[in-house]
């Protein structure tokens, strides 16, 4: 009951002094450099100003992209409560950092972030949270979302949202190619036995074809307007069953029959959002879908595995800009099913926006696809180098500034941007 009395008088205190300071101050900035204490939440709260129907300015390269919000008393108490940096500032002083970044001279500008956009995640019933590093950044910063997989995909739920997130999902029909060294686990045993039964609900002979009409549902909602965002194996697996749309690439084990012998030489690249050229891997005793990922090539060091980011134009590439801020332009890898992207093997319409220094392992891209975008980040966790099966989650409070993990969360709050017509 103390503790109880103690906390409700802080928030009390709180609330009185900034009460007493409202008045004069008429903007909450929160700094995005290394100023600030928690990085993470910083989102979240940005995220819940939206819902209140309240507009945010997000100040690309001010600050490591600072987020700038009208004043109010439950504003900045729940900035406190989250444990949130903020500063309180004046009009006057509101004006000179809106016309400092807005100068022809500095690589700086201003993006309205207007509407909260509406979450999904695909995912199998039963998914954890702790194996998917956007379901653990979403869940601490405290941003709402929802579950999404294939009965509702292609059902045509989609529609319902602004934004989707892939991880772990295999839309191959290779059952993430685990077969060679968990093929007799239960988890691995529930997995196929889920996605069977789902499968032949659905009107589907084989896994593989549900997955294929699934990545056509999701290709389409990106060309309806929508932002898909996709990490670890979901970022080329989801390429490669489009580009073997015509083919078989699973093996007996996988789907009861034998991949076409010939399939590398029937894929069609054409449909795929990022990659092209590549080749498919249909032996199941090895752990790749293609050559696409670097993970059997790449160094496999924690000690010196960083990708830098690129810098592009606030003005002129406001999209890539969003997506790239941060407190620090030079990030640790950390490994996956996919890791990176081999460079020769990228769309030239694709953003490269994260690359490893020395080597053609790309790490982060971007790019459009109709009236929508797709945006790709390698790897599995930005906190956990070499993720394991059954490992112990990620406690995102002990990684409260994780530049990594900023990355993840530039993507949620990408939709929300008024969109901007580009100069010429």
């Amino acid at each position: 009951m103390k503790i109880k009395n103690l906390i409700n008088s802080s928030i009390i205190s709180i609330i009185l002094m900034l009460s007493a300071n409202g008045l004069s101050a008429q903007k909450i900035l929160i700094p995005m450099d290394l100023s600030q204490s928690e990085h993470l939440k910083a989102y979240g709260l940005t995220y819940w100003v939206l819902k209140q129907d309240v507009a945010v300015d997000w100040m690309l390269n001010y600050r490591g992209g600072s987020f700038m919000m009208p004043f109010t008393n439950a504003f900045a108490t729940e900035c406190s409560i989250r444990g949130i940096s903020f500063e309180t500032i004046d009009n006057a002083s509101a004006a000179a950092i809106y016309s400092e970044v807005q100068k022809d001279d500095v690589n700086m500008d201003v993006v309205k972030l207007e509407k909260p956009p509406k979450m999904a995640v695909y995912a199998p019933p039963g998914a954890q949270p702790w194996d998917d590093a956007v379901r653990l950044a979403l869940e601490y910063a405290e941003i709402e979302y929802d579950i999404l997989w294939d009965e509702e995909v292609l059902g045509g739920k989609l529609k319902k949202y602004d934004w989707l997130h892939l991880h772990h999902e295999d839309f191959t029909g290779q059952y993430g190619k685990f077969w060679a060294n968990y093929q007799n686990k239960p988890w691995y045993i529930e997995q196929v036995a889920l996605n069977e039964a789902v499968s032949q609900k659905l009107g589907f002979k084989k896994v593989s074809k549900m997955k294929l009409a699934v990545a056509f549902k999701i290709k389409q909602f990106v060309a309806d307007g929508g932002f898909l965002f996709a990490m670890c194996s979901a970022t080329d697996s989801y390429d490669i069953a489009l580009a073997a749309h015509n083919t078989d690439i699973c093996e007996q084990m996988f789907d009861g029959d034998g991949a076409d012998p010939g399939a590398n030489s029937k894929l069609d690249y054409s449909q795929c959002l990022a990659f092209e050229n590549f080749k498919v891997i249909t032996n199941p005793m090895v752990y790749e879908f293609s050559d696409i990922d670097v993970t059997q090539t790449t160094l496999n060091n924690p000690d010196i595995d960083y990708f830098t980011l690129f810098e592009f134009s606030a003005k002129y590439d406001p999209v890539p800009t969003m997506l790239t801020q941060n407190h620090a332009n030079v990030i640790r890898g950390f490994m996956g099913q996919t890791t990176a992207f081999h460079k020769k093997y990228l769309k030239q319409s694709v953003t490269i926006m994260g690359i490893r220094d020395g080597s053609d392992d790309v790490r982060y891209i971007h790019g459009n696809h109709g009236r929508g975008t797709f945006t790709w980040f390698g790897g599995h966790d930005p906190e956990d180098y070499r993720h394991m099966v059954g490992e112990t989650p990620t406690e995102l409070d002990i990684y409260k500034n994780s530049p990594g993990y900023r990355l993840i969360l530039n993507n949620i709050l990408f939709p929300a941007a008024k969109k901007k017509k580009q100069k010429t």
